[in-house]
């Protein structure tokens, strides 16, 4: 197995709770686990994060729900549409509802449609599709088109 570069690492509070709606309802794959750690290494495509019960060891102050306040983790995927309607169907409330966004970069304009959930402990995830980047383009700063398809 390769490791990735960057390998966010979550301080949860309970790690069966957390294991189940990661692999079961988000459709994570188990890497491996540490069972007296209770500590778990899952994978989702190229995307990883690992995933330890809060014991201290961690902590750089007080945890309080919900954890991660100010980040979110973007997490590419191949169908947002598919996973917003079974986390509908398990009755997990969405943070933020499918949507598209467009973002600037080097004279092009890459579309991505993105749903936002929180897991368990509050974790803000943001699972996100790649919408035909090539596409757009910028016409100027801030004013892009839509390029015609062959």
């Amino acid at each position: 197995m390769k490791f990735n570069a960057l390998v966010p690492e979550l301080s949860v509070s309970n790690i069966s709770e957390s294991k189940k709606f990661y692999l079961e309802f988000l459709g994570f794959h188990l890497e491996y686990e540490r069972f007296d750690d209770k500590f778990a290494f899952l994978s989702l495509g190229e995307s990883q994060i690992m995933l330890e019960e809060i014991n201290g060891s961690w902590d750089t102050g007080v945890l309080k729900f919900p954890l991660g306040r100010g980040i979110n983790f973007q997490i590419d995927i191949d169908d947002v549409e598919k996973l917003a309607a079974a986390l509908k169907r398990h009755g997990i409330k969405l943070f933020r509802e499918m949507m598209e966004n467009h973002y600037e970069s080097d004279n092009e304009v890459f579309v991505k449609k993105e749903i936002l959930v929180q897991d368990p402990d509050g974790y803000l995830l943001r699972f996100s599709q790649s919408m035909n980047p090539s596409r757009a383009v910028l016409k100027n700063k801030g004013d892009w088109h839509v390029r015609n398809e062959k």
